[in-house]
């Protein structure tokens, strides 16, 4: 029976271990899904919507009925003594009676029930309430388009260390193949010592540049991870490759879109800011009106000297009230028209500031579409070179081993061939995270 029950728990353990190392596959707008579901700072920007909605809800209930109830008990344990004259007791005149009024115990239950019935705040209350609402959508949107840029910032980068990893390793295979060939041609006579050295050098940075690139690789991916929502440990892997996804992200139409700047998020952020400052300009006003508020009270009593409150036969005496409270503002020394003329100062600087947003998007805009055009430019620029700088090391080698030309022009076109591949690699990059800013300014997430 033990012996089955520890076949069991292996049996567990090891499902459950192949499971947790499942690898997860990510197209660029699966990985976009993913985050926008799953996201950390998303899930919170959500949770600041929820926050506000319960915060909105708060502010309207403080302007609704309001119904409190208390219950109070006292139980003397040394009864008030009170002088009163002796003759009314049957006394002598001029002499004093002690005398303790009411009981030792009594019970005092009330319930009261108020509601304002004016108040200028309130109503700006409930204005400021509402745009604190959309602020938090407006940050949640925010919050969506940084994640969705950041994602496919890191997933571009993720896949530079992939083919970066890929093509040193196919140029330490060539690198080393050539050395090996010069080697036994060095030690046959018929090559200088030189011509071997060379090799080792340009091999020695080749396996260097390796070495970093796939502790890069890995980084790459942690952060790829971290940033869709995932531990960092998770085995990923992306579905699609650098040049094809740099292919598919050269939209020449994207230049020439229209430049809606109420429809960039900073703006409306920046117009919230104003709304919200007009609001506060209202409320510092309307702290000169008066406020009137209603309330009905109702209640029992009870008195014993022992505690007989639970017993049928207890009496109460009941009571009730009602009432209504005027708040009229006279004179505050003039502390209420400095902070109004500071409120009406603050809202003069957000108009400014929206003008200033408005200026630097426009700037911001022109900016974006110039990198990005850029960057297609020298993604086909870079592509061209990198052909060039194929042939000519293909030729250098052939007239290296052909005794035509000298390790040093070997060594120097090889070198060339390797900054092209990074600068093409580069240059795909630059087309991909170019068009997520341009997007990402213009306010567009078609995946």
């Amino acid at each position: 029976m033990i012996k089955k029950y520890v076949t069991y728990c292996l049996l567990l353990v090891s499902s459950t271990f192949v499971f947790a190392q499942e690898t997860m596959n990510f197209s660029l707008a699966e990985a976009i899904d993913y985050a926008l579901e799953n996201n950390r700072i998303v899930k919170n920007a959500q949770r600041d919507i929820e926050a506000a909605k319960e915060q909105k809800w708060e502010t309207t209930a403080t302007g609704l009925p309001q119904i409190d109830a208390n219950v109070d008990y006292q139980n003397f344990l040394k009864q008030q003594i009170s002088l009163i004259p002796a003759e009314f007791v049957g006394g002598e005149p001029g002499e004093f009676a002690e005398v303790i009024f009411g009981t030792k115990q009594n019970v005092n239950a009330a319930i009261t029930l108020r509601q304002l019935l004016f108040d200028g705040s309130y109503l700006v209350g409930l204005q400021s309430a509402k745009v604190f609402l959309e602020i938090s959508k407006n940050a949640k949107e925010k919050t969506d388009l940084e994640v969705r840029k950041a994602v496919i910032n890191a997933y571009g980068n993720m896949l530079l260390a992939q083919e970066t990893v890929d093509i040193l390793e196919k140029n330490t295979v060539v690198l080393q193949k050539n050395l090996n060939d010069i080697q036994k041609i060095f030690e046959n006579g018929l090559e200088e010592e030189e011509s071997v050295e060379q090799l080792q050098i340009t091999l020695a940075g080749v396996e260097s540049a390796l070495n970093n690139a796939s502790r890069l690789k890995i980084i790459a991916k942690n952060l790829f991870n971290l940033t869709i929502g995932l531990d960092i440990n998770t085995d990923t892997r992306l579905t699609e490759n650098l040049e094809d996804l740099a292919v598919n992200n050269v939209s020449l139409e994207l230049i020439d879109a229209n430049e809606d700047i109420n429809n960039n998020i900073d703006y409306k952020i920046a117009f919230n800011d104003k709304t919200s400052k007009d609001l506060m300009l209202k409320l510092e006003k309307s702290r000169g009106l008066p406020s009137l508020s209603g309330f009905i009270n109702g209640g029992y009593l009870g008195f014993s000297d022992s505690f007989t409150f639970l017993d049928s036969d207890q009496q109460w005496a009941g009571f009730s009230l009602v009432g209504v409270s005027l708040n009229v503002p006279i004179f505050s020394s003039l502390g209420r028209s400095a902070a109004t003329q500071r409120a009406r100062i603050n809202v003069e600087k957000a108009k400014e500031d929206l003008i200033q947003i408005e200026q630097e998007l426009k700037l911001e805009i022109a900016s974006a579409k110039s990198n990005y055009q850029f960057s297609i430019e020298d993604f086909d620029i870079k592509k061209r070179n990198l052909k060039l700088a194929e042939r000519i090391e293909r030729k250098n080698e052939i007239k290296f081993f052909e005794g035509i030309a000298s390790s040093f022009d070997l060594r120097q076109a090889q070198t060339q061939l390797y900054g092209a591949q990074q600068d093409y690699l580069q240059s795909m990059l630059e087309v991909i995270t170019r068009k997520a800013d341009l997007e990402t300014i213009l306010n567009i997430t078609n995946n």
